[in-house]
């Protein structure tokens, strides 16, 4: 029997990726993959679109999104996987949708802040101008470092951070969002899977970061975390195996993907990232016999 892959970590044009959520679902299928999970950054207005995809071309898809929340010492990301369809019970969506939307507002709010100080630093910027190319409902930073990039302001989209809307550049506003606790219970509380990000990319200020991360995994399991993303794009060799005895240690699952948003970070693809990453369908079916444990639909 062919080992088959999948991919539980991917973006579309319903937050910052360049793909319909149809359009990645027919790149899964391209690719052979197995099943794939569609995460936009607070939002799930692509899941319903990709899942309709999904049956038509043979594709598992599992409905997710990926919460940005900070602590302490930055931003942390945290990965719901299974989130419920709308039932119809709550006249303005779900809690999940509904504190989504409220996210999307701050985020709306931050991003003319953004634009803002972008003019004051000498770029011709419109927000309306990164609303347009966005796509979707949610509007992020790739897309300013997009029109950067397209205006001659940066050589790279990558270039944008570093020089404006990064931490410490020209242009960076913080946002407002969860704490990593509350994130993780929000998504838990709806009965998703709830994943800690790529945690090896954290940029922990100093010394110490080891014992940083085992203190807040730990302090995160008890509000209802699952598992720990480790394998992903930019997780070193050495990243994955300290991410999997981090898991071990706690209790917790391993969970992997390419983090793929398109033309947003070329190189990578969809099942496949970067570096030879190939997530297989033995860490899906961890998950979903986890979920069976716990009484959870899969």
């Amino acid at each position: 029997m062919s080992i088959r892959f999948i991919d539980l970590h991917s973006h579309s044009t319903a937050s910052d990726g360049s793909d319909t959520p149809a359009e990645l679902v027919r790149k899964a299928a391209a690719a052979k993959l197995a099943a794939i999970a569609l995460t936009d950054h607070d939002t799930t207005s692509g899941l319903d679109e990709a899942v309709r995809e999904g049956r038509q071309r043979g594709i598992e898809v599992i409905r997710g999104c990926e919460l940005g929340v900070r602590c302490e010492h930055g931003e942390l990301h945290i990965l719901g996987l299974w989130l419920p369809e709308g039932d119809g019970t709550h006249p303005g969506g779900t809690p999940l949708e509904a504190t989504l939307a409220e996210l999307r507002e701050h985020r709306a709010a931050r991003n003319r802040r953004i634009a803002a100080q972008l003019r004051q630093c000498g770029v011709d910027i419109e927000y309306a101008e990164v609303e347009a190319i966005s796509g979707g409902e949610s509007v992020s930073r790739l897309h300013f470092a997009r029109i950067l990039h397209q205006k001659g302001y940066v050589p790279t989209p990558q270039e944008a951070f570093a020089r404006y809307i990064g931490p410490g550049g020209r242009a960076y506003v913080a946002k407002e969002t969860l704490s990593p606790a509350d994130g993780v219970a929000l998504l838990h509380s709806v009965g998703a899977t709830v994943a800690l990000a790529h945690p090896m990319l954290f940029r922990y200020p100093g010394n110490g970061f080891a014992e940083w991360l085992d203190d807040t995994v730990a302090d995160l399991k008890r509000h209802g975390l699952d598992a720990i993303e480790a394998y992903h794009s930019e997780h070193s060799q050495a990243d994955t195996r300290r991410c999997v005895d981090l898991a071990a240690r706690h209790g917790l699952a391993l969970t992997g993907g390419s983090d793929y948003h398109g033309a947003g970070k070329p190189g990578i693809a969809l099942g496949r990232g970067r570096g030879g990453l190939r997530v297989t369908t033995a860490v899906l079916d961890d998950l979903k016999e986890r979920r069976r444990r716990q009484g959870l639909p899969v």
